[in-house]
């Protein structure tokens, strides 16, 4: 993977995380503030799910 590539991957990260606040700002803060209140634990859990399943998209491209 070359620079470009990584800076394209973070440019597109930024378009899709920047989709929900575009279009639904009451909803999204709504979300936030729920995952706000969520545990530790429950945090880390869906860290790793969210981790696993973007490794597991990936290797599917090889």
């Amino acid at each position: 993977m070359t620079g470009s590539d990584w800076i394209a991957a973070l440019g597109l990260l930024l378009v899709i995380e920047g989709v929900l606040p575009f279009a639904a700002p009451a909803a999204w803060r709504d979300g936030v503030s729920r995952i706000a209140t969520l545990r530790d634990g429950q945090l880390r859990f869906i860290g790793a799910a969210s981790m696993l399943a973007g490794i597991l998209l990936l290797l599917s491209f090889k």
